[in-house]
């Protein structure tokens, strides 16, 4: 139960373990019982996350206490991500609206992003970016406002997806840039890229129904790929060369899948990245790597 008379402080502890309690599970923008209480009871309070520590000491008012509950019951009963209950989360710095139409922004690429692709790309010779399977836009929309002088195709197959990527876009300034595309995959015409970006559906079936509550209520569409998960990934690698410059780079987030996907393409030479900040599964593949192809375009792997 939350206390009857409280501060910002005292609420975040109730509800830190109230969600201990109800076993809850995390990893839509955090990954403990803290930090998941301080997201919405911020939230609830409209303090930002440099509040200062005597604000957070400050006795609040019966209405303020109960927004913080109406949050934190709802967090409980309904096992729904806070971003979710929030109608935000944040990538790469900039804050995007998000709901069930589209995946929770999370991807490791988002330190790729911010460290401008090094070491691998000279990034002043990138001009056309391409995002894959874009969802809440937030990969093609922080790499536009990393690098203001690049224009960026994004593509997802969900009109209801797209729609949320376009108001993220407007509310970030950079609608002029980046291009929404209803496609699978990849848009048409075909186009050489200079950095193609994909976070694509890759979580097999038998995984996704096993998934704990919260991840569920995301877009199935956005993470099952098939019996292997392997399914999106096979006909992004099978066109890749279409669409990739002679000298430009894929980057892509394939998650748990990874070891799958080596396995499954060993002639296409993935460097896997060590992220300073922890998560797995980021390649980046360079053009000029891709293996041989057989006249139709495709690899033997491609064919299995």
């Amino acid at each position: 139960m939350p206390p009857r008379i409280a501060t910002a402080r005292r609420l975040v502890l109730n509800a830190e373990r109230r969600f201990l309690r109800a076993r809850l599970t995390y990893g839509h923008g955090t990954d403990n019982a803290r930090d998941e209480a301080v997201f919405l009871v911020f939230h609830a309070l409209g303090l930002s996350f440099n509040t200062a520590d005597a604000e957070l000491d400050q006795l609040l008012e019966p209405a303020q206490m109960a927004a913080v509950e109406v949050l934190i019951k709802a967090r409980i009963a309904q096992q729904r991500p806070a971003a979710y209950l929030t109608g935000r989360m944040w990538f790469c710095g900039h804050e995007f609206l998000v709901d069930e139409r589209v995946l929770v922004p999370r991807s490791p690429i988002g330190e790729l992003i911010n460290t401008r692709f090094a070491p691998w790309l000279d990034i002043g010779q990138v001009r056309r970016v391409l995002d894959i399977a874009t969802g809440s836009g937030c990969i093609a929309i922080a790499t536009a406002l990393a690098f203001p002088w690049v224009q960026v195709d994004a593509t997802d197959i969900s009109p209801a997806a797209l729609e949320v990527a376009r108001e993220n876009a407007a509310r970030l300034g950079v609608a002029d840039r980046v291009h929404f595309h209803l496609a699978d995959i990849y848009p048409t015409p075909r186009e050489p890229y200079d950095l193609i970006l994909a976070n694509p559906p890759y979580v097999p079936q038998a995984e996704f129904d096993a998934l704990p509550a919260e991840y569920r209520h995301e877009p199935a569409l956005g993470l099952v790929a098939g019996a292997d998960g392997l399914l999106v990934l096979r006909r992004l690698l099978g066109t890749l060369r279409d669409y990739l410059a002679p000298e430009g780079w894929l980057v892509m987030d394939t998650g748990a899948t990874s070891d799958a996907l080596a396995e499954a393409f060993p002639d296409f030479p993935f460097t896997w990245v060590a992220l300073a900040h922890g998560g797995d599964g980021i390649s980046v593949l360079a053009a000029r790597d891709l293996p041989r192809v057989r006249g139709d375009g495709t690899s033997r792997q491609l064919l299995e």
